[in-house]
């Protein structure tokens, strides 16, 4: 089966490896006549980035980029971005990299012509209602890992300097115009890092399908993305080379995203204020954190993971699925515990209050409260 396509779901997809030579015409389809590049600090000067702004370059695109993102990228680099996006009088985005320089670019473009701080734009009720539409400016993403799906998100997660709080911000137009999957893109990823997008893709997926609102279109997609992951992260892990493996993976990533329209739960809740505390991997973060949290969730998700497990080929029901993440976090060298990722001396008391506040609680099948969240914590501890 030849892995190149055009897909309308749930944005326009160029999937396929070799596609990034198409950077210049996805422009032209999103109406970007001089875009700013949007990456991180690690991959500004590596080959996929500087092959790409030669692209865009010779179609008369300009040179441009802006790579002052943080793994967790924080206000202060968004109020960096806008002055560089404005003074240049840049007229679109082209989001490029993992999660970090997805989300920081898709939030400039946002911002570019909003007049209202940026905080008033977080994922709460119905605030995203107060941006200018006018003023979102069209986007181009380009994932370089295969994990956070956030090319086919309508939000950004930015961390609160002040506060260390990450928030989302949301809106419908922040969904990029045009996506540019291409997986040899991904070919260079250390193991570490193939491990915890992966690792954060399947647990879009899990949680997703945990989740106990009603969305079937996403339970049906989380159940795919689960088994893509299953069958491609370990050899994505073993060979880095292994261009279909990585290809199923960056389908898997998407899906995740999609997917969890439905909702997220405990693990991202956790996740998001041990990330924006103490600077840890996003997706690896979630890894450490899924196996306590399946357990937590156990007195809801039982059933409905037995199911899972057994379209996955995994024998035991809920308890071969806990077996099966336990055994795949081991083998792909994640840490057993948040201390070992890192962690130290944390204020369980301000975590617990972060993670009750964070959005992704809404959708955990478990409720969560002060007095079982602070469990988890130390559990995990």
């Amino acid at each position: 089966m030849k892995l190149v396509g055009n897909w309308s779901y749930p944005t326009a997809i160029r999937f396929g490896a070799g596609r990034i030579a198409e950077i210049a015409e996805a422009c032209k389809a999103a109406g970007i006549t001089k875009p700013l590049l949007v990456t991180d600090k690690g991959l500004a000067a590596m080959e996929i980035t500087t092959r790409t702004l030669g692209l865009l370059e010779a179609a008369g695109l300009g040179r441009a980029m802006f790579s002052d993102v943080d793994p967790n990228p924080s206000d202060r680099n968004v109020e960096a971005g806008l002055k560089v996006y404005r003074d240049g009088g840049y007229d679109g985005v082209v989001a490029f990299g993992g999660g970090s320089g997805l989300d920081l670019g898709k939030t400039l473009a946002f911002m570019a012509g909003q007049t209202r701080p940026l905080w008033d734009f977080e994922d709460i009720g119905d605030w995203w209602t107060r941006a200018d539409p006018a003023g979102i400016h069209p986007i181009v993403a380009v994932p370089t890992t295969a994990g956070t799906g956030s090319e086919v998100g309508r939000a950004g997660v930015i961390t609160n300097s002040d506060t260390h709080e990450k928030k989302i911000i949301f809106h419908p137009l922040m969904l990029p115009k045009v996506v540019i999957c291409d997986p040899e893109l991904t070919m260079g990823m250390p193991k570490f890092i193939t491990a915890g997008t992966g690792l954060d893709a399947f647990a879009h997926c899990v949680e997703a399908y945990c989740s106990p609102h009603y969305h079937p279109m996403s339970q049906g997609i989380a159940l795919e993305g689960m088994r893509l992951v299953k069958e491609y992260l370990p050899r994505a892990y073993a060979d880095g080379s292994d261009l279909e493996a990585r290809a199923h993976m960056m389908s898997a990533a998407a899906m995740g995203a999609t997917a969890f329209q439905k909702g997220l739960g405990a693990i991202h809740a956790l996740s998001h204020p041990i990330g924006a505390h103490h600077h840890t991997h996003h997706g690896t973060t979630n890894a450490v954190c899924m196996p306590a949290v399946l357990q937590f969730n156990r007195p809801a998700a039982e059933g409905v993971l037995a199911e899972a497990a057994a379209y996955l080929g995994i024998a035991g029901g809920f308890d071969g699925f806990a077996a099966y993440v336990d055994d795949l976090n081991t083998s792909l060298g994640i840490p057993k515990t948040l201390t070992d990722l890192g962690v130290k001396d944390p204020n369980l008391d301000m975590l617990v209050r972060d993670a009750l506040n964070d959005p992704s609680t809404g959708g955990n099948p478990v409720q969560m409260t002060a007095e079982n969240t602070r469990k988890l914590f130390e559990a995990l501890l």
